[in-house]
């Protein structure tokens, strides 16, 4: 994997981590998911709600893999399918102590995920989170209540790293290798009032 430096200095893991398309088509072992996900249970959320679920799939439960895989969109399901784990989310749409609408709730998810992609890349993991999936299928097969939202898919697992072989291998490891593209700070970073630029950065 060929990744663009970052413009200032950050955390190795954060400028370490990206997200395949290519995974090597093996397990991750029970003990690195769950740093994972108790990686993802530290993350901040409002009023400590944490609103995030996961529902995990494993590689070597061929049945609930391949279940999972089906719940995301065909164009996804060809380079997950290697994945090590697949994982869907959900999040609880409003406050459980008072019924409330929890407006931060995906915001918190996202910082959650955030949590287990960079945990993950400390143990030589990766993951790709994905938003395309068939949330309607995901709610009907696996029986989430009407109170939590499902919301997208995360693929975990180790990144493959040979040459690829085929056209499709080939097309997924050139996007790898075209580096991680931002927006520069000036764009993203403002001051006093809008598109006023800091003169910091």
């Amino acid at each position: 994997m060929t990744t663009n430096p970052t413009r200032h200095p950050v955390h190795p893991t954060i400028e370490s981590r990206y997200s395949p398309y290519r995974f090597e088509p093996k397990p991750v072992p029970k003990d690195l998911l769950v740093q994972c996900f108790e990686a993802a249970a530290w993350a901040a959320s409002s009023y400590n709600e944490q609103p995030w679920r996961w529902i995990v799939a494993t590689r070597d439960d061929e049945s609930g893999f391949k279940t999972m895989l089906g719940c995301l969109l065909e164009a996804n399901q060809a380079w997950a399918a290697n994945a090590g784990a697949l994982v869907l989310t959900a999040y609880r749409s409003k406050f459980a102590k008072n019924e409330k609408p929890n407006r931060v709730a995906l915001h918190d998810l996202g910082q959650a995920a955030a949590h287990l992609a960079l945990q993950a890349a400390t143990l030589g993991l990766q993951v790709h989170q994905m938003a395309g999936v068939n949330l309607s299928q995901v709610r009907t097969e696996y029986q989430i209540p009407d109170s939590f939202e499902p919301a997208t898919a995360i693929a975990i697992g180790y990144p493959e790293t040979s040459e690829a072989s085929g056209e499709q291998a080939q097309q997924m490891q050139d996007r790898e290798k075209a580096g991680r593209q931002r927006k520069s700070l000036s764009e993203q970073l403002f001051q006093g009032k809008w598109e006023n630029t800091v003169d910091w950065c």
